[in-house]
């Protein structure tokens, strides 16, 4: 493919045959349905940078919301609409959710341009609030996130300068997480 936002709209192909009556594409502008009514509208723009570009990436039917790709010049991103009430999210790393569909986590590692965290994110029909971060001691080139119940994530990680990965287990009950200061 020709970079992330070619790659992320191969994927979007697929989903749309996949997800008919979730979403459409016209041109520059993808229309999402939301749910019981109405249209989400996401429109690509061009800018000297590249643009800012949105496709669609999944559609988590256990907490009834869109994951959308997005680029912004040579930043890449996810974007979580909640179908049920139009609110988008705008995520560093695509959202993981829990077993119990009451959280959902994003890891974002990387030498540079990345928010280094690990984020608990709790989501109920209303909307999705940052509920806990987490950063490690030493930094990390990359990592992935994924339940292991209700109460723990594991994540698989690199930390800075190895080419070995490793895996840690962390209970939403640890001690260490931070809670972000509220709205």
């Amino acid at each position: 493919t020709e970079g992330p936002a070619h790659c992320a709209r191969k994927v979007e192909e697929i989903q749309l045959k996949r997800l008919p009556n979730l979403a459409t594409r016209d041109g520059a502008t993808l229309k999402v349905s939301l749910y019981p009514s109405g249209v989400a509208a996401f429109a690509d723009t061009e800018a000297l940078n590249g643009g800012r570009t949105y496709a669609l990436w999944d559609f988590v039917s256990e907490i009834n919301a869109v994951v959308l790709f997005a680029t912004d010049g040579s930043d890449n991103s996810f974007v979580l609409l909640q179908r049920t009430n139009g609110r988008r999210y705008d995520l560093p790393a695509e959202p993981k959710v829990s077993p119990d569909r009451a959280r959902f986590a994003t890891a974002d590692f990387c030498p540079s341009n990345c928010v280094n965290e690990l984020a608990v994110w709790r989501v109920t029909r209303d909307g999705a609030q940052k509920e806990l971060t987490w950063k490690p001691a030493r930094p990390w080139d990359d990592a992935g996130v994924t339940w292991k119940d209700a109460g723990t994530l594991v994540v698989e990680y690199t930390p800075a300068g190895s080419a070995n990965a490793a895996t840690l287990e962390r209970r939403l009950t640890d001690a260490g997480w931070r809670r972000p200061d509220a709205p």
